[in-house]
């Protein structure tokens, strides 16, 4: 295990939405828990050592650098402003913030929170553009923020995720909020092959929220075509890995899955992970067979209809350990199974 060059630090699960593609299954029904400001300092110690600039340099980049999220920033914009001045007092490189832009009810006020943002040490903002977001954030929102980070920080400092979705979208002519199913239909009505470019999956990851809400846009698999697939090198990248809320170490986009607390990185990196206390880890780092064949041992059916993606497989069967037989160590935090235990109908229990 190295020591991470790129890392995203989310501040909570909290969100002023519910997007049927978020990977960490963020709501407004999440807890509202913010990572507490004096242990947030802690983990960019850690980090700080190595963290790498964006390249080419000067700008920002989405697996790149440090960046702030959630659930939504913005829900605690003291808290965000503290978290970009500890960055900047510990020399942190291409530092920005991702919001849905919920709350830029106007031009001025977007400008304002940019530029005092920009003031303490913030580099760049990612807007999240795209039809999920847009259900439950106008539009008009969305493009005063994208508006508001050109003036702030220039086109080396602003990205969109995902421009194919933000041409989409002022193509259908959207103004205020637009619900998925309109959107689908107005794309084909207008220009199917955008529709068909927003899903290429270098822009939605099989992953998360969306194998739950979403599955009917892909092609299903039984459980054994993703059996021989190993995450040994996943679990381990050294490239843009998460922490959350609750210091958990998150490698890659596994939401769900912990290697250890983040206050004690290097411990972390030196030490190694003890994959004997962690059986899920453990399985995991051999095949996706393995933890197939150890949520069996605890009474996990296979899916009718079949996976997306080898995550899809993965993280149902996680759901399963989790929510029917708890105390997996590695398998944190809970709260991001519940909320994912609603829409697979399974009901969480107490523990």
């Amino acid at each position: 295990m190295q020591p991470p060059v790129s890392a995203g630090v989310l501040l909570s699960y909290k969100c002023s939405g519910e997007c049927r593609h978020c990977m960490y299954a963020c709501s407004p029904l999440a807890p509202n828990d913010w990572i507490d400001p004096a242990g947030l300092r802690r983990v960019l110690e850690e980090l700080a050592p190595s963290v790498v600039p964006a390249s080419p340099k000067g700008r920002v980049g989405v697996n790149e650098g440090l960046h702030f999220t959630g659930g939504e920033p913005f829900l605690n914009y003291p808290l965000l402003l503290e978290a970009v001045k500890a960055a900047e007092e510990l020399g942190f490189p291409s530092v920005f913030v991702e919001t849905n832009c919920f709350w830029c009810t106007s031009a001025e006020l977007a400008r304002e929170r940019f530029s005092e943002l920009k003031a303490a040490g913030l580099e760049g903002v990612l807007v999240s553009a795209n039809p999920f977001v847009v259900e439950h954030v106008p539009f008009d929102r969305i493009e005063k923020g994208v508006a508001a980070a050109l003036e702030v920080f220039g086109e080396r400092g602003t990205l969109v995720y995902h421009p194919v979705y933000l041409r989409a979208l002022r193509a259908l002519g959207v103004k205020g909020t637009l619900r998925f199913e309109r959107y689908e239909r107005g794309l084909l009505e207008l220009d199917p092959a955008l529709l068909l470019a927003g899903f290429d999956p270098g822009i939605l990851l099989p992953m998360g929220r969306l194998v739950y809400t979403l599955a009917h846009l892909y092609d299903r698999m039984p459980a054994n075509a993703f059996t021989s697939v190993s995450c040994a090198e996943e679990l381990t990248r050294d490239w843009h890995v998460h922490v959350d809320c609750y210091y958990n170490y998150i490698p890659g986009y596994c939401a769900g899955i912990s290697l250890g607390d983040t206050r004690r990185l290097r411990e972390l990196v030196e030490g190694g992970v003890d994959l004997g206390d962690r059986p899920v880890l453990a399985a995991l780092a051999e095949s996706l067979g393995s933890l197939l064949e150890l949520a069996r041992e605890h009474g996990y059916r296979e899916l009718e209809h079949g996976y997306v993606s080898p995550c899809h497989l993965c993280l149902d069967a996680r759901l399963h350990l989790t929510i029917e037989v708890g105390g997996f160590k590695e398998l944190q935090p809970r709260s991001f199974y519940e909320a994912l235990a609603r829409l697979r109908e399974l009901p969480p229990r107490a523990g």
